[in-house]
């Protein structure tokens, strides 16, 4: 099962970072958060991976064109121009980057890969958040329930702390439950091949296409307890890197 990652989106929260890259390539414990979101995937297995490319697609063609010598120990002759990799750390993944354009939206991007999709079922999430879910899980759920699309509901994280008080005191800053949140849409889908045609337009998949296959009843949720995190702005990059930092990421199951 192919899995597609959406990552030409403008970034446009996050311009300090995302003015000389994309989104998708902003880094977390020196890794880009892209590739923190495929090992998520081949942790469970799935490693054939669509990447629709948009703003500053180059960025992720470079980087995934060079990443075996960049994380390889290698040997080069500099006259011949001959290089042997020497200890070859190079995950295996097969990467289809494919240029969506510049400002399309989510569902005319998922559209415009329709001729690199094969006629089966697929994943597809942003490339702008990661969590510990259970991709295994989520494909069975998808199977048990025979519709078109399955999309991984989630709880926001909570943007503010708490305090407890005592009359007038401060005692303690709390964390604010995030299952206090109410489920929103996380990403980590599994879409059918017939998803594509309620595809008509440039459109945000998230609101025509979504919202048909909910009133047709062929949209269904797998409810993720766990861990989940996006990166809009600066400060969920930095809640990202000290919990990476930490070395307790959630998301890190590979």
């Amino acid at each position: 099962m192919r899995v597609v990652i959406l990552a030409g989106g403008l970034g446009s929260r996050l311009q300090e970072e995302t003015t000389l890259k994309p989104k998708p390539m902003v880094e977390i414990g020196g890794w880009p958060i892209l590739w923190h979101i495929m090992n998520i995937y081949a942790a469970h297995g799935f490693n054939d991976f669509i990447i629709a490319c948009g703003y500053k697609g180059d960025c992720i063609k470079e980087y995934f064109a060079n990443f075996r010598y960049h994380h390889s120990d290698f040997s080069i002759d500099l006259k011949t121009g001959g290089i042997s990799v020497l200890h070859d750390r190079t995950p295996d993944w097969k990467i289809n980057l494919i240029d969506t354009g510049l400002t399309t939206q989510t569902g005319g991007r998922l559209k415009r890969l329709q001729p690199w999709l094969k006629d089966e079922a697929f994943m597809m999430t942003y490339g702008d958040g990661v969590g510990n879910i259970n991709i295994k899980e989520l494909v069975a759920f998808h199977k048990q329930h025979d519709k078109l699309a399955t999309i991984t509901a989630v709880r926001p994280p909570a943007r503010f702390g708490g305090l407890v008080l005592e009359g007038a005191a401060v005692t303690e800053f709390t964390e604010k439950p995030q299952i206090g949140e109410g489920w929103i849409n996380g990403g980590f889908m599994v879409l059918e091949p017939k998803v594509l045609d309620y595809i008509d337009a440039d459109v945000l998949l998230e609101r025509g296409p979504l919202e048909r296959l909910a009133a047709e009843r062929q949209l269904v949720a797998y409810r993720h307890g766990g861990f989940w995190q996006p990166m809009d702005t600066v400060r969920e990059k930095q809640i990202l890197e000290n919990l990476w930092a930490s070395g307790q990421a959630p998301w890190k199951i590979w």
